[in-house]
């Protein structure tokens, strides 16, 4: 399965399916969409109003890396299910820790 996040020089580029009113916020792993793009499964507790679940996200992401909120933002797909985070940091720190967070789900 090929990876859901790009390399930059200021860190990764994360695409996500968000399903909010999850029932808990945790990342459940990695999955191939329709189309053969690959997304980190991320479910939050927030209903998708006024950007409830965005923040959740944000705030779940940037809980599991061991990054500060300030670091991650939302690219793109403030209204939909499928979204773009940006995380600024060490590329190759990240990359190693979202491999190993959706690994330990993916199995």
């Amino acid at each position: 399965m090929a990876e859901a996040w790009r390399y930059s020089a200021q860190g990764v580029a994360v695409a996500v399916r968000v399903t909010p009113r999850g029932g808990r916020d945790d990342i459940d792993g990695l999955e191939t969409l329709s189309d053969g793009r690959s997304v980190v499964k991320v479910r939050v507790r927030a209903i998708a109003d006024g950007g409830e679940a965005n923040r959740a996200v944000i705030e779940l992401l940037a809980k599991s890396l061991g990054v500060a909120k300030r670091d991650v933002r939302l690219l793109s797909g403030a209204t939909s299910r499928q979204k773009q985070i940006a995380i600024d940091g060490d590329p190759k720190k990240l990359g190693e820790a979202l491999r190993q967070l959706t690994a330990a789900k993916s199995d």
